[in-house]
C-alpha cells in the first residue's frame, strides 16, 4: 500500500510518519506539506500516488479537497487530529502516529 502523510510544512509531524511507516508491514511512505513554504509540497502526482492519506488537522483535509478535488475522487482520506506540538521523531508522537494509524492499514 501507497501511504501519504500530510502536515503544513513537512518538517517535523508528517516527515517523521514517513520515516517511521516507510516498509513497515511492506508499505511505501511519502510526506508532503499543504503551505508554499514546505519542505516538499503536496502535487496532485503525490495524491494520485497514494491509496491512502493521513491528514494531521482538519485543515488539511479542506485545504487539499479545495484544491484536488478530482484527484480525490474516490480516495481514502483520513484526520489523524494530532496537533502540531512535537519535535521530529519525538517519541510521544511517534506513540500518537503508531496509535491513530495502525488500525488502519
Amino acid at each position: 500500500m501507497k501511504i501519504l502523510f500530510l502536515c503544513s510544512q513537512n518538517k517535523r509531524r508528517s516527515l517523521t510518519a514517513e520515516k517511521y511507516f516507510d516498509g513497515y508491514n511492506g508499505h511505501q511512505a511519502r510526506s508532503a506539506g499543504t503551505e508554499n513554504n514546505s519542505r516538499i509540497k503536496v502535487t496532485e502526482g503525490l495524491l494520485g500516488w497514494a491509496d491512502i492519506i493521513f491528514c494531521m488537522e482538519k485543515k488539511h483535509v479542506r485545504r487539499i479537497k479545495e484544491k484536488y478535488p478530482d484527484t480525490l475522487a474516490g480516495k481514502k482520506v483520513i484526520c489523524l487530529n494530532i496537533p502540531d506540538e512535537y519535535a521530529y521523531m519525538d517519541d510521544d508522537l511517534i506513540e500518537a502516529l503508531d496509535s491513530a494509524v495502525s488500525g488502519c492499514l
